[in-house]
């Protein structure tokens, strides 16, 4: 199998040649092109593919996970039609896109209860099996582990102003490079319930900021924090601070649902 690991392939041109089963992760492709290449089987992780031009290809039996967009195929806009589609499956979904307090009151209500249903869900297997990763992705604890690092950059750092708010079991997305203080210990297995303890406090520290909010501080922007860090150390918008970490905790649940039907099956 071939790799592309963290490799500058700005401007690359691929002819005529076999990337199938190739992997490419952390890498940047911007002005790439690639010509009469076989790429199926490839594996992409972590890609921004906005402004791609695809012409004349094939896609059969593809799976994408992502933020979906405009994105055209032969002239009909599907990305439309996907988030139309998903706001139909998950009722609930819509209300992840709040335009005033109350409406984020009334999201990260929702937040609670369904997380409420995916824990009580992961209790019921072996506590070994939620350190199991399914198809390359993150394990349940992995996955509440990143949770609590959204909460401790977008809410404990951006909104409160804490400049190192992070806990030794924070975990980065996987493509975010090495940074001073930030932790990202991989191989650690900690139990659910010390993992359970770390995230019930940084829920708490939404529902306080989220209980707060006036149509003021909503509008408002965030005081900028000192040194190195996620997210970097300039002034955000309080509504895109919040709106981020609603879409995480939506859509990791799903990512952690997913996964965990997965397990069960798999051990039935």
């Amino acid at each position: 199998m071939v790799e592309f690991m963290g490799e500058d392939l700005r401007g690359a041109r691929f002819e005529r040649v076999n990337l199938a089963g190739a992997h490419f992760e952390g890498i940047d492709l911007t002005g790439a092109e690639f010509r009469n290449a076989d790429l199926v089987d490839v594996r992409f992780r972590g890609v921004d593919f906005n402004r791609v031009v695809m012409r004349g290809v094939e896609l059969d039996d593809v799976d994408i996970y992502g933020e979906i967009g405009r994105l055209t195929i032969n002239g009909v806009d599907v990305g439309r039609l996907v988030n139309q589609e998903l706001d139909r499956m998950y009722p609930e979904r819509a209300m992840m896109r709040p335009t005033d307090p109350a409406g984020f009151r009334a999201a990260w209500d929702v937040v609670e209860r369904l997380w409420d249903g995916t824990v009580e869900r992961a209790r019921r297997l072996d506590p070994e099996l939620l350190h199991e990763s399914v198809g390359g992705e993150w394990s349940f604890t992995e996955t509440l582990r990143h949770l609590v690092f959204a909460t401790d950059s977008w809410v404990r750092r951006a909104i409160l102003g804490d400049p190192r708010p992070w806990d030794a079991l924070d975990l980065p997305w996987d493509g975010m490079a090495d940074t001073p203080g930030v932790p990202r210990d991989r191989d650690v297995r900690p139990p659910l319930e010390v993992v359970l303890g770390l995230r019930a406090d940084r829920m708490s520290s939404v529902r306080e900021v989220i209980d707060g909010l006036t149509d003021e501080s909503l509008d408002g922007h965030t005081e900028p924090v000192e040194g190195p860090g996620w997210p970097q150390p300039r002034s955000y918008p309080v509504r895109k601070c919040l709106l981020i970490v609603l879409n995480e905790e939506w859509e990791h649940r799903l990512y952690a649902e997913r996964d965990l039907a997965l397990v069960a099956e798999r051990t039935s």
